[in-house]
């Protein structure tokens, strides 16, 4: 078979792919978008069609993916962490009905946040749900890992979570294709008595899951993602997904000989696990997030020397590298070139040329004359606003938050109760805010910065793109004389503010559409109508 160089997110939609997936469904978002761009590019060289179009949010998607499972087509689900609080719901209750097609959930994870707004770790979300859950090593395991995961979906009639992190999502390696399988044909089951969670239904659904435990960490026992590299020595290292990589690294540099069990399937290998620990005194626990395993290891072994995050071994926050590995076993750290004082970091800022500039400087003008200069924002390129030169938005909590926190904030009598989203985020999860401002005719302005395009990770299209969002805010209640539309740009600065300052001024709910075109994603069309790369 062939051989390709592959980003990580790459190879887990190859191996969907050649699995014999028939949908993909996904919200973007850093780590985990190149998983469904890469199944958009390529599925239409596949002899059976892919659905493969991006879902309004992560609820949506999930969702979605499982009623292709119940109809008995497998189907993929991509989110990064955060993403998996909003399809938790779809998630949780899944494990609860179970499945009919090979369901996956793959789910990115951010340690040191480079793009999010947490560390959260997805393990944890497995653990809750009582699931499978994959976490492999290498882009060659993901993509094996990945044609397994539908196959063992199937088999437990589970769904079942394939996490990475960010360095392995994007990060190249060669991977080695295998045979390609043909999709599913359909076969929607009719079994309310699995799919219809009424409380009988549920309780005894609910037992069956619990019954499944011990069939799930057999299989973990006999998973080659576990596996035991054997080594002298009192200290042993129990490595996780990616960290075993680091702790690998680290023995070759090294020339060290101590036992390592690799782990990446979970119910944790608990057979193989006890049999690391009858050889050594000491066991290192390097597990990428959250010490999900540490904290079950303290528990199963609460006597013997465990290290790790828990006990400051290896650093509560952030991400593992091999340095940090190598200094928790015991090996002085090397010595680093200070950082010349003239180097200095440069901030994140908006692009150049950019609507939202424009935006920020007539909303500052008209809050400047307030007294009250409270922005909510919400997440998404608009977010800079936060910083110099603009200093414009006060919160950014989570996707959709500033349209309800405005609303609170005016229950509270704040004055005028500003926010800013948009307009991929505002048909994510703004959309229900709005209709709680419109139920509760609460004084907010929600100025709604459309650039036509999900900027923020690469330019995908959303459920906002094409104009719709006039028609979604008058149908949600608006009154349509408080729907505005401004153009920010520097020669309608004065009309803009004019505009603004007459909204915010509005005792209850308006709108402004800051409608605008991503200049990147101006450019990128342009390029494109001239065939330059």
């Amino acid at each position: 078979m062939k051989k390709e160089l592959l980003l990580g997110a790459e190879a887990i939609a190859l191996g969907a792919l050649d699995g014999g997936i028939s949908g993909v469904y996904a919200y973007p978002g850093t780590p985990s978008t190149e998983i469904t761009e890469y199944i958009q590019k390529n599925s239409h060289q596949r002899k059976e069609p892919v659905r493969s179009a991006w879902s309004a949010n992560e609820k949506t998607a999930y969702e979605a993916a499982l009623g292709m499972s119940y109809a008995g087509k497998r189907s993929l689900v991509c989110m990064k962490h955060v993403g998996l609080n909003v399809a938790a719901d779809a998630f949780i209750n899944s494990a609860i009905t179970g499945v009919n097609g090979g369901l996956v959930v793959a789910v990115a994870d951010d340690p040191s946040m480079h793009s999010s707004q947490n560390e959260q770790d997805s393990r944890v979300y497995g653990k809750f749900a009582m699931l499978p859950v994959l976490e492999p090593a290498s882009q060659q395991e993901l993509y094996d890992a990945t044609r397994e995961a539908f196959d063992l979906s199937e088999s437990f009639r589970l769904p079942v979570l394939l996490r990475l992190t960010t360095r392995l999502a994007h990060s190249r390696a060669g991977v080695e294709e295998r045979e390609v399988r043909p999709q599913n044909r359909l076969n929607a089951i009719h079994a309310p008595e699995r799919f219809v969670l009424m409380p009988h239904n549920a309780r005894r659904q609910y037992n069956h899951l619990l019954g499944m435990q011990n069939k799930l960490e057999a299989y973990s026992e006999q998973s080659w993602l576990n596996r035991l590299i054997p080594g002298t020595g009192s200290t042993g290292v129990l490595a996780f997904g990616i960290a075993f990589n680091y702790v690998m690294e680290v023995r070759q540099a090294y020339g060290m000989e101590f036992p390592v069990l690799k782990t990446g399937c979970y119910p944790m290998p608990r057979k193989a696990i006890e049999d690391l620990f009858s050889r050594c005194e000491t066991v290192l626990v390097a597990e990428e997030g959250y010490p999900v395993c540490e904290e079950l290891l303290r528990g199963y072994f609460g006597g013997r020397n465990i290290r790790g995050r828990l006990d400051g071994t290896l650093s509560r926050a952030g991400e593992l590298n091999t340095d940090s590995v190598a200094k928790a076993l015991g090996i002085a750290p090397k010595k680093l070139v200070p950082v010349p004082e003239i180097v200095a970091n440069r901030p994140p800022a908006l692009c150049k040329g950019c609507g939202h500039r424009d935006l920020y400087e007539a909303l500052n003008t008209v809050m400047s004359t307030c007294s009250e200069r409270h922005v909510f924002s919400d997440i998404g390129c608009y977010t800079l606003g936060a910083l110099p030169p603009f200093n414009s938005i006060s919160t950014c909590v989570d996707m959709g938050a500033s349209i309800t926190m405005a609303k609170g904030a005016a229950d509270a009598g704040l004055r005028p109760a500003v926010a800013v989203i948009g307009d991929s985020t505002f048909t994510h999860s703004g959309m229900t805010g709005l209709l709680d401002a419109v139920n509760d005719q609460a004084p907010i302005t929600v100025i709604i910065a459309d650039n036509d395009t999900t900027a923020m990770t690469g330019g995908q299209n959303s459920s906002a793109t094409g104009s719709k969002l006039h028609a979604i805010c008058r149908g949600i209640g608006v009154d349509e004389q408080h729907i505005r539309t401004i153009i920010p740009l520097k020669s309608r600065l004065e009309e803009n503010i004019a505009i603004l300052r007459e909204e915010i001024a509005w005792d209850g709910v308006s709108v402004v559409l800051a409608y605008r075109e991503c200049i990147e994603a101006a450019a990128r069309k342009k390029r494109n109508r001239k065939g330059t790369p």
